[in-house]
């Protein structure tokens, strides 16, 4: 397990995903998340420094932020995208591939995946101290976006604040590069539209929180349109032959974080490693969860589709992103991405009626809608 010592607000759902091996207590992450938000933004001083009114962005009357004011431009006439950004969506960032069919994944990247949701991620780059992806930067932490003419810096609030250089002086990617965590980036300027194309990949990276992998053959390209002042349109393309049988587009957006500033974020190599747990073993039959599968619902617009494959459930919906759950037994489940809990309740003739959500805010009970659920997981 990671220690940080200096703790960004961010990252709290990170520490939580390496505490999840040791503790399954859905009060006890709650109440531990809390605290570490708490204790960041407890601080006077760093609420100051992070507080502090950013010079150059427009106001409105109330001196909020006008963040639909027009987007800026450098001396040169290019897009300016000076600035701190928010990540681009959280449900990608467990599981970056939610949007693909089985078929899109090569087998063993899907076996290896599974196998990691299972394992509690207990051997995740950041349970390591090591870094993680670019697309797990990208749609998850604040990103601090420093442009000058011949290159773009990327700076992240992550474990070890790592960086990115984005070459925009018209080289090429390297032709052998030394496979690294981050890879190496070149840009280049359509109309208003930032394009960077990353390359030269280690496949040590985890794509996401969940455990897709990625390959040497991996190669990311990003499309930044800043639309407005604080508005970003996003693009993010997917493309590593040997983990996926195509190529695949995530578009999204980013908000500019004004007024605040990146944290350090320091970890400490892996002294608790050993005590993080893996898979459980427990498992259930297949006839048994496709009982639990179909639509539940909170309220209306407010609902999870709870989908079975193999021995195994998925859940999409009310903040889950489309993730295996992890058995804890016949009818009681734990998420693998937040601190929820599910418990599937039966009538007298042993028929599913509604799931019990337990998490942060206490219980939802969401009735059960459509007994006929597709049982495939994408």
């Amino acid at each position: 397990m990671m220690v940080l010592w200096r703790i960004a607000s961010s990252e709290v759902v990170d520490i939580i995903s390496a505490l999840e091996g040791l503790m399954r207590s859905s009060v006890l992450i709650g109440a531990i998340a809390a605290a570490m938000v708490a204790s960041v933004l407890g601080s006077s001083a760093t609420a100051q420094w992070l507080n502090y009114p950013t010079p150059g962005i427009p106001r409105l009357a109330d001196g909020k932020p006008n963040l639909s004011a027009p987007a800026p431009r450098t001396p040169d006439g290019k897009p300016d995208l000076n600035g701190i950004w928010r990540g681009a969506g959280p449900l990608y960032r467990f599981n970056i591939a939610q949007d693909l069919q089985p078929a899109d994944i090569q087998p063993w990247a899907e076996a290896l995946f599974l196998q990691r949701v299972r394992d509690s991620r207990k051997d995740s780059p950041l349970a390591r101290c090591l870094p993680v992806s670019v697309p797990f930067h990208n749609f998850f932490n604040l990103t601090r976006i420093v442009q000058t003419p011949a290159l773009i810096v990327m700076l992240y609030e992550s474990p070890n604040s790592p960086h990115r250089t984005v070459f925009t002086d018209g080289r090429d990617l390297p032709k052998d590069p030394n496979p690294s965590w981050l890879g190496y980036s070149v840009g280049r300027w359509e109309g208003d539209t930032l394009v960077v194309t990353t390359a030269g990949f280690n496949d040590r990276g985890w794509l996401d929180s969940a455990g897709h992998p990625q390959t040497e053959s991996l190669r990311v390209t990003e499309r930044l349109r800043r639309r407005d002042f604080g508005h970003m349109d996003f693009e993010t393309t997917i493309d590593d032959p040997k983990a996926f049988t195509r190529p695949f587009t995530i578009k999204s957006e980013r908000l500019l974080a004004a007024d605040t500033d990146l944290l350090e974020d320091v970890c400490e190599n892996e002294r608790d490693g050993r005590h993080l747990s893996g898979d459980s073993g427990i498992r259930l039959s297949p006839e048994l969860l496709k009982t639990y599968a179909g639509v539940y619902e909170v309220s209306p617009g407010r609902q999870a589709v709870v989908t079975a494959t193999g021995d195994l459930l998925f859940v999409q919906g009310l903040n889950e992103p489309k993730l295996p759950l992890l058995v804890k037994s016949d009818t009681q489940f734990m998420s693998t991405a937040t601190p929820n809990g599910f418990e599937f309740v039966k009538d007298a003739q042993g028929k599913v009626t509604h799931v019990i959500v337990h998490g942060d805010a206490g219980a939802q009970i969401a009735i059960r809608k459509n007994a006929s659920a597709p049982t495939q997981r994408k």
